[in-house]
């Protein structure tokens, strides 16, 4: 259990891996079992290619986010907002489960984005997903902007993206306004979002790892645990 009245929590694809959601970098995960399919996360290569974006949007019409629900990993979360020890949820996560399992939109903070939308990156309109999705069922392999025929991309971050700035103060606020810093099922491998962890170490605050697999952080975290996270986050967190 987790003694601290203020907590932060940095969430990665490991918490939904029990949903049904693939991780990325894991044993089972979506890199680690096709290399290729990693082209589908970079801007300049979905940006030039028509072929990866076709390739894009067949796997986001089939993705397992559309009928995936929360875990106990996730309502742990919904119950450690509602006794009022959780500073801020920041997830690289676009899966939405957060919000699904009763967590507050504000109290989210979506590094990565969110897969429910869709943005033109022309004219920057955003779009529910389910609208394009319609289109994808339709034959439309690579749909564009009705409005102005711009290429149309989830409303994720790719690689080659920046955060948005708004989201990354939110979560840093966030990591100093907690005297705990726990980081559930990521990597630690992809910045600014493990940058976290040394904001909450350079000012003496633990940190607390959840994770299947080592991180470059271990060393200097306070606590370690490489234990399944939907029977060990309900506990830490009571």
């Amino acid at each position: 259990m987790i003694d601290a009245e203020h907590i932060a929590v940095l969430t990665g694809a490991g918490i939904s891996t029990a949903s049904g959601i693939p991780d990325f970098r894991g044993p089972q995960g979506l890199w680690t079992k096709n290399p290729a399919a990693a082209a589908m996360f970079d801007i300049d290569e979905y940006v030039a290619s028509r072929a990866v974006r076709v390739e894009a949007w067949k796997f986001r019409l089939t993705a397992p986010a559309w009928t995936a629900e929360p875990n106990p990993g996730h309502l742990a979360l919904v119950d450690l907002e509602r006794q009022g020890r959780l500073t801020g949820l920041i997830t690289q996560n676009v899966d939405g489960l957060h919000q699904k399992a009763g967590s507050s939109p504000a109290i989210v903070h979506e590094l990565h984005g969110t897969v429910w939308y869709v943005d033109c990156l022309e004219c920057t309109r955003r779009i529910p997903m389910a609208d394009v999705l319609t289109r994808l069922e339709a034959g439309d392999e690579d749909p564009a902007c009705v409005v102005c025929g711009g290429i149309l991309k989830s409303a994720t971050v790719s690689f080659g993206q920046s955060l948005d700035q708004r989201v990354l103060d939110a979560a840093v606020a966030a990591t100093e306004a907690a005297d705990v810093f726990l980081a559930v099922g990521t990597s630690l491998q992809v910045y600014p979002a493990a940058g976290l962890c040394d904001i909450a170490l350079a000012a003496g605050k633990p940190l607390v790892i959840l994770n299947a697999e080592p991180t470059p952080y271990d060393e200097q975290a306070t606590t370690v645990l490489h234990t399944p996270i939907e029977t060990t986050l309900p506990t830490l967190v009571t």
